[in-house]
Protein backbone atom coordinates (compact mmCIF):
# COMPACT_ATOMS: atom_id res chain seq x y z
CA UNK A 1 0.00 0.00 0.00
CA UNK A 2 2.82 2.60 0.85
CA UNK A 3 4.93 1.99 -2.16
CA UNK A 4 1.29 2.14 -4.29
CA UNK A 5 0.98 6.16 -2.63
CA UNK A 6 5.13 6.48 -3.64
CA UNK A 7 4.20 5.96 -6.88
CA UNK A 8 1.54 7.81 -7.22
CA UNK A 9 2.99 10.78 -5.72
CA UNK A 10 6.26 10.33 -7.79
CA UNK A 11 3.96 10.51 -11.14
CA UNK A 12 2.14 13.78 -9.78
CA UNK A 13 5.04 16.02 -11.09
CA UNK A 14 5.72 14.65 -14.11
CA UNK A 15 1.90 14.27 -15.26
CA UNK A 16 1.86 18.07 -13.89
CA UNK A 17 5.26 19.19 -16.07
CA UNK A 18 3.32 16.92 -19.45
CA UNK A 19 0.28 18.95 -18.94
CA UNK A 20 2.36 22.18 -18.75
CA UNK A 21 4.75 21.85 -21.25
CA UNK A 22 1.53 20.97 -23.50
CA UNK A 23 0.10 23.86 -22.66
CA UNK A 24 2.78 25.97 -22.84
CA UNK A 25 3.28 24.49 -27.04
CA UNK A 26 -0.44 25.35 -27.38
CA UNK A 27 0.16 28.93 -26.53
CA UNK A 28 3.19 29.19 -28.33
CA UNK A 29 1.14 28.09 -31.36
CA UNK A 30 -1.53 30.65 -30.43
CA UNK A 31 0.81 33.16 -30.60
CA UNK A 32 2.62 32.24 -33.25
CA UNK A 33 -0.38 32.42 -35.52
CA UNK A 34 -1.10 35.71 -33.54
CA UNK A 35 2.26 37.46 -34.65
CA UNK A 36 1.62 36.43 -38.31
CA UNK A 37 -1.76 38.33 -38.03
CA UNK A 38 0.06 41.25 -36.34
CA UNK A 39 2.94 41.02 -39.29
CA UNK A 40 0.12 40.89 -42.12
CA UNK A 41 -1.60 43.78 -40.48
CA UNK A 42 1.68 45.62 -39.94
CA UNK A 43 2.32 45.15 -43.93
CA UNK A 44 -0.98 46.44 -44.75
CA UNK A 45 -0.69 49.50 -42.14
CA UNK A 46 2.83 50.09 -44.00
CA UNK A 47 1.30 50.30 -47.51
CA UNK A 48 -1.63 52.27 -46.89
CA UNK A 49 -1.46 55.87 -47.74
CA UNK A 50 -4.21 56.78 -46.14
CA UNK A 51 -3.10 56.18 -42.56
CA UNK A 52 -0.20 58.44 -41.32
CA UNK A 53 -0.74 57.76 -37.90
CA UNK A 54 2.55 56.85 -36.25
CA UNK A 55 0.95 56.39 -32.52
CA UNK A 56 -0.83 53.21 -34.21
CA UNK A 57 2.64 52.53 -36.17
CA UNK A 58 4.42 52.23 -33.25
CA UNK A 59 2.22 50.61 -30.83
CA UNK A 60 2.21 47.88 -33.75
CA UNK A 61 5.38 47.13 -33.56
CA UNK A 62 5.44 46.58 -30.31
CA UNK A 63 2.59 44.35 -29.51
CA UNK A 64 4.82 42.27 -32.28
CA UNK A 65 7.82 42.29 -30.01
CA UNK A 66 5.58 41.28 -27.39
CA UNK A 67 4.38 38.59 -29.24
CA UNK A 68 8.02 37.67 -30.05
CA UNK A 69 9.48 38.24 -26.70
CA UNK A 70 6.47 35.91 -25.61
CA UNK A 71 7.20 33.40 -27.76
CA UNK A 72 11.14 33.41 -27.26
CA UNK A 73 10.39 33.22 -23.41
CA UNK A 74 8.69 29.82 -24.29
CA UNK A 75 11.61 28.62 -26.78
CA UNK A 76 13.89 29.55 -23.94
CA UNK A 77 11.75 27.73 -21.33
CA UNK A 78 12.49 24.11 -23.33
CA UNK A 79 15.87 25.03 -24.22
CA UNK A 80 16.72 26.03 -19.85
CA UNK A 81 15.56 22.37 -18.78
CA UNK A 82 11.74 23.89 -17.83
CA UNK A 83 13.02 27.17 -16.26
CA UNK A 84 11.77 30.85 -17.12
CA UNK A 85 14.64 33.21 -16.96
CA UNK A 86 13.45 36.02 -15.08
CA UNK A 87 15.00 38.68 -17.62
CA UNK A 88 12.88 37.64 -20.02
CA UNK A 89 10.10 39.00 -17.60
CA UNK A 90 11.75 42.17 -17.17
CA UNK A 91 12.23 42.90 -20.74
CA UNK A 92 8.62 41.92 -21.83
CA UNK A 93 7.66 44.53 -18.50
CA UNK A 94 10.06 47.49 -19.79
CA UNK A 95 8.26 46.56 -23.74
CA UNK A 96 4.83 46.86 -22.61
CA UNK A 97 5.39 50.39 -20.59
CA UNK A 98 6.85 51.49 -23.48
CA UNK A 99 3.72 50.68 -25.58
CA UNK A 100 1.69 51.92 -22.74
CA UNK A 101 3.63 55.37 -22.93
CA UNK A 102 3.71 55.67 -26.60
CA UNK A 103 0.18 54.80 -27.11
CA UNK A 104 -1.44 56.43 -23.83
CA UNK A 105 0.70 59.41 -22.98
CA UNK A 106 -2.65 61.95 -22.52
CA UNK A 107 -1.73 62.28 -18.60
CA UNK A 108 1.30 63.56 -17.51
CA UNK A 109 0.92 61.56 -14.31
CA UNK A 110 0.43 58.42 -15.64
CA UNK A 111 3.98 59.11 -17.92
CA UNK A 112 5.48 59.77 -15.37
CA UNK A 113 4.30 56.55 -13.42
CA UNK A 114 5.11 54.19 -16.82
CA UNK A 115 8.58 56.16 -17.00
CA UNK A 116 9.34 55.03 -13.11
CA UNK A 117 8.13 51.16 -13.56
CA UNK A 118 10.85 51.07 -16.07
CA UNK A 119 13.62 52.38 -14.10
CA UNK A 120 12.72 50.08 -11.49
CA UNK A 121 12.53 47.28 -14.15
CA UNK A 122 15.97 48.54 -15.53
CA UNK A 123 17.42 48.57 -11.53
CA UNK A 124 16.16 45.53 -10.83
CA UNK A 125 17.70 44.04 -13.83
CA UNK A 126 20.65 45.58 -13.00
CA UNK A 127 21.02 44.36 -9.69
CA UNK A 128 20.34 40.70 -11.08
CA UNK A 129 23.12 41.50 -13.60
CA UNK A 130 25.79 42.15 -11.14
CA UNK A 131 24.56 39.39 -8.30
CA UNK A 132 26.24 36.31 -8.74
CA UNK A 133 24.68 33.23 -10.43
CA UNK A 134 25.80 30.59 -8.28
CA UNK A 135 24.31 30.20 -5.29
CA UNK A 136 25.16 27.72 -2.54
Amino acid sequence: MKSAVENIIRWIPLMLQLILNVSLVILAGILSALLVKELIFFIELLFNNDSNDYKLFLANILIFFLYFEFISMIVKYFKENYHFPLRYFIYIGITAMIRLIIVDHDNPMNTLLYSLVILVLIVGYFIMYITPRERS
